[in-house]
């Protein structure tokens, strides 16, 4: 099988490259990544002559018409971070939106096997009480959760118009190795690590349902094999934490003060609670196989451990 992962050399994307090489020996693997700042060689630099790597931009059809056929599509593909899609909007646009639909008409015209949009909790909006159903409706708060519902929107469209076998995953708050560090939990860890004031948006009390990046990359392959055609899965491993109770824990494993800790002023639009029902999935058979608190003393240990990748871009 000939597979394709877009936004490969990414966070998600490149811990999912890592993970399909250990489980998939026959499989040929191409990564599409246009290289930006958070999408990194350096993320697959341990199996980078296990794949065929292609530099390029899913919103430039150019590129994306250098990958030849593949039987299936994974679609990480993303500009993801909030705060920057608040100061420069249109770039999202064009890379969640206009290179999904790139994406689509290249695997319509290609007859492929499969396609999975890889989204996020974020575009449901937030929830005070209980946890969003796949069935929900979308509400985006910022132009970043915008742009990835309206990729999966033309997601949908293309199944329903044109019978694309297509599925759409939407995970909670990821955390793990090569995570950029301008996402939360890795900031935290590299300001602690330095001594340096951990920032905390308002009082800290907003709250992310956080999944080992590894647990994602299971549940994905497992919706690719065992989804239904059509249908949104939900994924989440049901570990609701503030952000001040993210920044104690870390602060406590590296023994460090929380007079490290520094309140600053919240961002506009800022969702105070995200929260999956899971069931759907679950019910598939998959279950989250990481305990938090283990998987976050992994991830601590693994930025200790791992100077050499962010000591060129971490500030």
């Amino acid at each position: 099988m000939k597979i394709l992962i877009t936004g490969g050399a990414g966070f998600i994307g490149s811990n999912f490259v890592h993970y399909l090489l250990e489980k998939y020996l026959d499989d040929e693997f191409i990564v599409l990544d246009k290289l930006t700042y958070a999408g990194r060689l350096e993320n697959l630099k341990e199996v980078i002559d296990e794949i065929i790597f292609i530099k390029g931009d899913i919103f430039n059809k150019e590129d994306v018409e250098k990958i030849g056929e593949c039987d299936v599509i994974f679609n990480f593909a993303a500009e993801t971070h909030v705060d920057r899609s608040i100061i420069d909007a249109g770039v999202f646009v064009k890379t969640d939106v206009f290179g999904t639909y790139n994406l689509l008409e290249y695997a319509r015209r290609y007859d492929i096997e499969k396609y999975i949009q890889i989204s996020t909790d974020e575009v449901y909006g937030s929830i005070e009480n209980e946890s969003f159903k796949e069935t929900d409706i979308l509400d985006p708060s910022s132009p970043y959760s915008a742009s990835k519902a309206g990729a999966d929107l033309l997601v949908k469209a293309y199944y329903k118009t044109y019978g694309l076998p297509v599925l759409i995953t939407r995970s909670s708050n990821n955390f793990g190795p090569y995570q950029y560090p301008e996402k939360l939990i890795p900031v935290l860890i590299l300001n602690a690590l330095h001594d340096k004031p951990l920032p905390i948006y308002g009082e800290g009390k907003n709250v992310r349902d956080w999944i080992y990046v590894l647990d994602n990359c299971e549940a994905i392959d497992f919706v690719f094999r065992e989804g239904k055609v059509g249908e949104i899965y939900n994924i989440g491993a049901g570990n609701e934490k503030t952000n001040i109770e993210i920044a104690n824990l870390i602060l406590e494993e590296l023994n460090k003060s929380k007079s490290l800790i520094k309140f600053v002023k919240d961002r506009p639009g800022h969702d105070f609670r995200y929260s999956l029902d899971t069931q759907k999935i679950r019910e598939q058979g998959w279950i989250s196989r990481y305990k938090f608190d283990d998987a976050m003393r992994e991830t601590i240990k693994w930025y200790k451990e791992n100077k050499w990748w962010w000591k060129r871009i971490w500030r």
